[in-house]
């Protein structure tokens, strides 16, 4: 499996941010914007304390099934590893949804003084924290689920070479 790489995350979201700006520029030309949820910054948060809750909880038994303790509850390998997708699956999309956003809330930046454009201004920028947080919360789940590397195999290629 491979890991996720920040660069690829931050390109998904500079690009759903160019597009939803680009798109909500011409929506607004056409008609009326459509308004950003206030469920979505709250969603991505959920989501976001599952994934750290889940990192969290594996990081204690793994820590504990090093430490040998007796009482140390085993993780299974094909859960850790679903844990990982999820996690994986979370960060790419929370990029994707928070450049959406982002896109949205940069547009709305040009409207500040209409209170309703103001708060969806405010709802798609906490919709972007919350996609942060998401990502964070991903990458520290992967982190916790790496495998350790082999130093057997380093030292034995540069001794042989």
């Amino acid at each position: 499996m491979r890991e996720l790489r920040i660069r690829m995350l931050v390109g998904v979201f500079v690009v759903a941010g160019v597009l939803s700006w680009a798109g909500a520029r011409l929506w607004n030309s056409i008609g009326t914007l459509p308004s950003v949820p206030l469920a979505a910054p709250i969603v991505l948060a959920a989501i976001a304390a599952i994934l750290l809750a889940t990192a969290l909880s594996l990081r204690a038994r793994l820590k504990a099934q090093r430490e040998r303790r007796p009482e140390a509850k085993g993780v299974d390998p094909l859960m850790a590893a679903r844990a990982v997708v999820f996690g994986q699956s979370s960060a790419l999309v929370a990029a994707l949804v928070a450049g959406m956003y982002g896109g949205t809330g940069v547009f709305l930046l040009e409207s500040l003084d209409i209170p309703a454009r103001r708060d969806q201004a405010v709802y798609a920028g906490f919709s972007v924290l919350a996609g942060v947080a998401v990502i964070a919360a991903a990458l520290f789940l992967e982190r916790v689920c790496r495998l350790p590397e082999d130093d057997d195999d380093s030292t034995g290629a540069a001794s042989a070479a």
